[in-house]
C-alpha cells in the first residue's frame, strides 16, 4: 500500500497519556468515589440492571497495582459510525494489555458487533497494529450497525467468549452502542460468564457527554476539518462577493457540531435546533431571520454570506415535526404501495392533499417542489421519512429566497450549497483526538485489570495538557434514562443537547448579531500536527468555553 509522507509521519508519533498511566502498569492504582445512580428513573434501572447498577466511579492513581494477576483475553468491536480517532483507541488497549503480559491477547471483531456473532475475527499482533497508528478511519477491522439486545444475540456471544476464552469485551461506540454494551455487561454477571464489558465514548455528533464526558471522541477532529472548509467557503465569499453559501453540517439531533464549526469560523448565520425547539420558531420566521441578514448586508454593499444549517433542524419545527407526523401516518402499511402506484407527481400531490390536514398542508405547499418529493420518495425501512437526507441547506435557501420576493427585494441573492458529512469521520486525527483516543484505550484495559464491568472508559479534565488529564471509570447505568422506543420503554443513554443556558450558546448568541451584519470571519485553516502546542494541541472551543478558558 502506498503511503503519503503525511502517513509515515503520523506513525511515529507518540501520543500523550494522562500523568497517572505513564510510570507503568505497574504503578497504576485505582480509588473509588461514591456509588452512583442513574439520572433519571432509578427505580426502573436498577430493576433492569440488578447486577451492575450503583457501583461506583473510580480513578486511576500513582501507586502500587493491586490488580489480580491472570491472563486476559480481550475482544474489541468497532460499533456505529466512524469517527477519527478509533483506531488510536485499539492501539491504546493494545499496548497496556502487552505491557501488563506478552501472553495476553486482543481479537479485533470485524465490521461491527455482526463480527462477535459470526465470530470473525483477526487476533492483533505488533505488525498489524504499527500499521493503524494515529490514523482515521475504522478500517482495521471494519464497523457496523448490528444492535446487541437480544437474549438470543448474548447467548451466542457468550458461547463465542467462552470457546475463545475471552475474558472482557471493549465496545467501542457512541450512546446506542454503549446502552448495548451496558445491557450485555448486565447478561454476563447475571450468567456468571466471567466476562467483562467495557465501553469507549465515540462519536463526532458531540451528544454523548454530561458531567462526566466532557467530550466523545472524533468531535474535535471532525470539528476542526469542517471549520476548515467553513472557513475556505467564507475566504471565497468575500473574495467573490456575490455568492451566499448555506452549509450543513452532519451531527444528529443535537447541533453541537454546527455551534463549535460557528465558534471556529463566525459566519454570519448558525442555526441552533435547540433553539428552534425552544421558541417554537415556524419555518416562515427562520426564513425571515436569514432574509433580514440578507438586506442589512446587501445594503451596506455585501451581496454575499455564509450560513450554518445543522443536520436535524427542521426535527425542531413544530410545524415540520407536525407534518412529518402526519406524512408517516399517511403512508402507514399497505398505503406506501397505493402512493407509489400513482403515476405522475400531480396525481401524488393530490393525494397528499386531500390525506394532510389544512395545517400541515399549507407548511407542505410551501416548500420547493424537491423537498415535497424528498418527504414521500425517500422512506426508511419501516417506511418513515428519512430526516436526514432532506436537503435543508436547499429548503432555507428557497425559503429565503420567497421571502426576500415578497419583500419586494432588488438587491443579489445566489445561493450555492453545501454538506460537510463524510468529510471528517475518517481524517487524520487531530493530535488531541489521537492523545484522548489512545488514552481510552489504555485505560480500558485498566479497567479489565482492576475487574470492573459495565464501566465507560472516563479521561477527564481535557481542557488542560494530557500530563494532568484524569484517567478513570464511571458505570454506563449512571447516564441511562427511560425512553420510548417503537413502542416500548427502553433504557437508554440520554442524549446531550445543545445547553441554551451554557457558556458555548450564550457566547455564541451574545456575538451572532455583529456576525450577521459585518463580516468577522475567522479562519481556521487545516488542522496541524507539527508545530506550536498552542496550534497543535487546540481543544474545541467548545470544551475551552465550558471550562471558562
Amino acid at each position: 500500500m502506498n503511503q503519503s509522507p503525511l502517513q509515515k509521519a503520523r506513525y511515529q508519533y507518540s501520543p500523550k497519556l494522562p500523568g497517572m498511566l505513564r510510570n507503568g502498569i505497574s504503578e497504576i492504582c485505582v480509588k473509588e468515589g461514591n456509588a452512583t445512580q442513574s439520572v433519571a428513573d432509578q427505580e426502573k434501572i436498577a430493576a433492569l440492571f440488578p447486577n451492575t447498577y450503583g457501583e461506583k466511579e473510580i480513578t486511576f492513581e500513582k501507586g502500587e497495582n493491586t490488580s489480580a494477576a491472570k491472563k486476559q483475553v480481550v475482544g474489541v468491536i468497532l460499533s456505529g459510525g466512524q469517527a477519527p480517532g478509533g483506531h488510536n483507541v485499539i492501539c491504546g488497549l493494545y499496548d497496556a494489555l502487552k505491557a501488563t503480559s506478552k501472553e495476553n491477547v486482543l481479537y479485533g471483531f470485524k465490521n461491527g458487533p455482526i463480527g462477535l456473532l459470526e465470530d470473525n475475527y483477526v487476533e492483533f499482533d505488533d505488525a498489524y497494529i504499527d500499521a493503524y497508528r494515529n490514523t482515521g478511519g475504522f478500517d482495521i477491522i471494519g464497523s457496523g450497525r448490528t444492535k446487541l439486545e437480544t437474549e438470543e444475540q448474548f447467548a451466542v456471544a457468550a458461547k463465542v467468549c467462552e470457546k475463545h476464552g475471552i475474558t472482557a469485551i471493549v465496545i467501542i461506540g457512541g450512546d446506542d452502542s454503549n446502552t448495548n454494551a451496558a445491557v450485555l455487561a448486565e447478561y454476563f454477571a447475571a450468567h456468571n460468564t466471567g466476562v467483562q464489558v467495557i465501553g469507549c465514548p465515540k462519536t463526532i455528533d458531540g451528544d454523548l457527554k454530561n458531567e462526566d464526558i466532557e467530550c466523545s471522541f472524533g468531535f474535535d477532529t471532525a470539528t476542526k476539518t469542517y471549520s476548515e472548509l467553513i472557513g475556505n467557503i467564507e475566504r471565497d465569499a468575500n473574495s467573490a462577493k456575490k455568492y451566499w453559501h448555506f452549509v450543513k453540517v452532519m451531527g444528529r439531533s443535537a447541533s453541537h457540531v454546527a455551534l463549535e464549526c460557528a465558534l471556529e469560523t463566525q459566519p454570519n448565520i448558525c442555526l441552533i435546533s435547540e433553539e428552534v425547539a425552544a421558541k417554537k420558531q415556524s419555518l416562515s420566521e427562520i426564513a425571515d431571520y436569514i432574509a433580514d441578514a440578507v438586506e442589512k448586508r446587501s445594503a451596506n454593499g455585501n451581496n454575499f454570506g455564509v450560513a450554518i444549517i445543522p443536520e436535524g433542524v427542521v426535527e425542531f419545527v413544530p410545524e415540520f415535526k407536525a407534518l412529518i407526523a402526519e406524512i408517516n401516518e399517511l403512508l402507514a402499511g399497505n398505503k406506501t404501495e397505493e402512493f407509489n402506484a400513482l403515476g405522475s407527481w400531480e396525481e401524488k400531490y393530490a393525494f397528499i392533499e386531500k390525506g394532510l390536514t389544512a395545517e400541515s398542508m399549507a407548511v407542505f405547499a410551501i416548500l420547493p417542489q424537491t423537498i415535497q418529493q424528498q418527504l414521500f420518495l425517500e422512506r426508511d425501512p419501516h417506511g418513515n421519512v428519512q430526516v436526514s437526507l432532506i436537503e435543508s441547506e436547499k429548503l432555507f435557501s428557497a425559503l429565503v429566497a420567497d421571502k426576500l420576493a415578497e419583500r419586494g427585494y432588488t438587491g443579489k441573492f445566489n445561493a450555492l450549497h453545501h454538506f460537510f458529512g463524510y468529510e471528517g469521520r475518517c481524517a487524520f486525527p487531530s493530535n488531541f483526538d489521537a492523545d484522548y483516543c489512545y488514552s481510552l484505550g489504555y485505560n480500558a484495559f485498566m479497567l479489565i485489570q482492576y475487574g470492573y464491568n459495565g464501566y465507560l472508559s472516563k479521561v477527564s479534565n481535557l481542557s488542560k495538557p494530557a500530563e494532568e488529564w484524569v484517567a478513570g471509570g464511571m458505570p454506563i447505568t449512571k447516564m441511562m434514562n427511560i425512553e420510548r422506543r417503537n413502542g416500548e420503554d427502553k433504557p437508554v443513554i440520554k442524549k446531550a443537547l445543545v445547553e441554551l443556558d451554557g457558556k458555548p450558546f450564550k457566547y455564541f448568541e451574545a456575538n451572532r448579531d455583529t456576525w450577521a451584519v459585518e463580516t468577522a470571519y475567522t479562519y481556521p485553516g487545516a488542522i496541524q500536527y507539527y508545530g506550536p502546542t498552542e496550534v497543535c494541541d487546540l481543544t474545541t472551543r467548545t470544551l475551552a468555553l465550558e471550562k471558562g478558558e
